[in-house]
């Protein structure tokens, strides 16, 4: 059983391989603000979990029908995306040191939300036939005794600017963090027993996908 990541995400693709899985990657190269913004156009404004699966939608989408190392797809395909929430607020990549300071300004002793969208279309035999997606999420707690020289060292480090909410748990930024209330996995990007309830609905076992000793 083949599972095709449509995604570029180191941590993705670190949580499928810790749980037995190892994904043929794919890169959906899809514009992300022009997705949002053409959606909001005829939907109105997002909320945020609504945006997660709409861009793990577009990813899964758009590597339909196309080949990997010169063989068609032949399994299912998984996007994903996140963001976070604070006070309402959408928070992506924040991609600058600048705005990875003000974001930390503003989370340190404080609760988040990271929001996981997930996208499966099964497209075993070569095309695609049925699909869905699910969205999980998982409140965050930051300690509230992280100093300015710690903040200034982790983004120094360049790591925050490259995810949602500027921060992780899985690496550096693990040990500013003091509670995760809900699935772990979901704030690394992907919530794996979010996605085994999708394999579920495909009638598929979660133990058909290991292929890692």
């Amino acid at each position: 059983m083949r599972l095709y990541l449509a995604s570029t995400s180191p941590a993705r693709l670190a949580t499928l391989r810790a749980a037995g899985i190892e994904p043929l990657l794919i890169a959906s190269n899809v514009d992300e603000p022009a997705a949002v913004a053409a959606a909001e156009v005829e939907r109105g404004a997002l909320g945020t979990s609504e945006m997660v699966e709409l861009l793990a939608r577009a990813k899964a989408e758009a590597v339909v029908g196309a080949m990997v190392d010169g063989t068609p797809i032949d399994g299912f395909i998984l996007g994903g995306d996140s963001a976070f929430e604070l006070d309402g607020v959408i928070y992506g990549k924040p991609h600058t040191p600048e705005v990875a300071r003000e974001r930390w300004n503003l989370q340190r002793g404080r609760t988040g939300r990271l929001y996981s969208g997930h996208w499966l279309i099964d497209h075993r035999g070569g095309r695609a036939s049925r699909a869905g997606g699910a969205v999980a999420s998982a409140d965050v707690t930051f300690a509230d005794d992280i100093g300015d020289d710690e903040v200034d060292a982790y983004i120094a480090t360049g790591e925050p600017l490259k995810v949602a909410g500027a921060f992780t748990i899985d690496s550096l930024g693990g040990p500013f963090i003091t509670r995760v209330e809900g699935d772990p996995s979901t704030v690394i990007g992907l919530s794996l027993s979010t996605l085994r309830r999708l394999f579920l609905d495909a009638g598929v076992s979660w133990p058909a996908l290991w292929n890692r000793r």
